[in-house]
């Protein structure tokens, strides 16, 4: 399913808001109209019985039959000059009077309410008739016995309401297709902003990788541009990184093939068995060295990324493991490796990778420790580390090396060894994936090469130091 565009997720979120706020308004406006009309037309009703009053008070005070005085409709009497207008007339049946004396209606308009309907007590009132509501305002004349009553239906003022929110409503709702486009069009031009960076970005070379300019940027988007920016110097870093490695390592890889392709053409042009065995000698060790070339680029490049999978790691179990699978090897040189430290010792690490890295070390130590030379293996507490040595009494590396040997296909000048350069590039890859620490030394005998690797301590451990030693016939 497609997603849809910013623009419409933002049209989305904003035109709830705008139709609400309509809503309110109109009930607001609805509450505060009914109200105004109820004031005022309660103080023209107010009005018109002092109006009466003013009429009719000399009348009332003359003597004259109890026959009460039926007031008719005016607009008839005028010739229905009024009746032409509906709303008009309409307005006019809504409202009444009542005009008592002693108790008995003296005067009442045509649409009055019938002398069966009691004077209101209070001033105000609603007086429900025949299923009508009206609102009845009663002008009592207390020291002569009169009651002015004034009254008009409630229907009119909820009619007149109506219409007047009607009015509003119509040119709203025909606003509101056009404010929904409005809006559309300032959220549409509010992104171009947006979608010019995106273009900038989609135009660009697969090797343009220089940063984006941010000054032009609102200040909303300046932390996106950022952010897009340290994205590119990252995959600036990473591509150079690759291109370098893979330069070297054509080079790397450039030597023993042409070192097999030369022996591959002396065995064609041998003249002797004897001739012919030194030299598949000499292809069975290039292609070894050859492989192991390609073993080590294959790890140097599947460390940056390999997943990680961070847990509880035994340290001194783990070292025990890769030393033992080395046994071959380390028997092969007849060399004496010993393991001593804390058993209890646990890392927060990857598994994989951390084997990985201590099988390098052991590698390096392995092949540059001489024969029936010694190896030792220590794993002790500091302050909140975990440091895993190993010591070696092979040629050491010198001060000045010490920095540069962690650079890929660095190696110190060592005739007696073949390698590439490798294995210390890939500890440092992998100690700092894992947030650990690599250091090179000397021995205390000053002779040889001691490597330190700090960890972080996974979980407080009960320190037990167990010392364990095995000569390579052991393992």
């Amino acid at each position: 399913m497609k997603s849809p565009t910013l623009t419409w997720k933002l049209f989305i979120r904003i035109t709830p808001t705008i139709l609400v706020t309509l809503v309110v308004i109109g009930a607001l406006a609805f509450r505060s109209a009914t109200r105004e009309i109820n004031n005022i037309y309660d103080a023209q009703l107010i009005n018109d019985a002092n109006v009466l009053w003013a009429l009719l008070e000399k009348p009332l005070e003359a003597p004259g039959p109890d026959t009460p005085k039926h007031i008719k409709r005016l607009d008839f009497a005028m010739g229905n000059q009024l009746s032409l207008n509906e709303d008009v007339d309409d307005y006019a049946d809504a409202h009444m009077f009542r005009v008592w004396k002693d108790g008995k209606i003296r005067v009442f308009s045509s649409h009055a309410l019938p002398a069966s309907v009691p004077i209101a007590q209070t001033r105000l009132s609603d007086v429900t008739y025949h299923h009508k509501r009206w609102r009845v305002y009663s002008l009592p004349i207390s020291d002569k016995n009169i009651v002015i009553e004034v009254g008009e239906e409630l229907q009119l003022r909820e009619t007149l309401v109506a219409n007047i929110l009607l009015n509003l409503f119509f040119p709203l709702l025909v606003m509101v297709p056009i404010i929904g486009l409005l809006i559309w069009f300032s959220i549409y031009n509010g992104l171009r902003t947006i979608r010019d960076l995106i273009n900038q970005i989609r135009s660009r070379s697969p090797d343009d990788l220089s940063v984006i300019p941010v000054v032009t940027l609102p200040q909303d988007l300046v932390p996106l541009g950022r952010s897009i920016n340290q994205l590119l110097a990252k995959l600036d870093r990473s591509l150079m990184a690759e291109r370098c490695f893979a330069d070297n390592a054509a080079h790397q890889l450039r030597t023993p093939h042409a070192g097999i392709k030369l022996l591959l053409q002396m065995l064609e042009k041998a003249d002797t068995d004897e001739e012919r065995r030194m030299i598949i000698a000499n292809l069975v060790q290039g292609n070894e060295n050859a492989m192991r070339l390609i073993e080590q680029l294959l790890r140097a490049g599947r460390v940056g990324h390999q997943p990680m999978e961070l847990k509880s790691v035994a340290l001194y179990r783990t070292t025990a493991s890769v030393v033992a699978e080395m046994g071959h090897s380390i028997t092969s040189k007849q060399q004496d490796v010993a393991l001593e430290g804390v058993v209890g010792a646990r890392v927060n690490a990857d598994e994989p990778l951390l084997r990985l890295l201590i099988g390098n070390l052991m590698e390096n130590a392995i092949k540059y420790t001489p024969d029936k030379g010694s190896i030792a293996i220590t794993i002790h507490e500091a302050g909140d580390k975990w440091i895993l040595s190993i010591c070696d009494n092979g040629p050491g590396i010198a001060p000045e090396h010490r920095e540069a040997v962690f650079q890929r296909f660095y190696r110190v000048g060592t005739p007696e060894t073949e390698g590439a350069g490798l294995g210390l590039s890939i500890v440092a890859d992998i100690a700092e994936r894992l947030s650990a620490v690599v250091s090179l030394g000397a021995p205390l005998a000053d002779k040889g090469l001691r490597v330190d690797v700090a960890f972080a301590k996974s979980k407080p451990i009960v320190a037990s130091s167990v010392p364990s030693r095995a000569r390579s016939a052991a393992l």
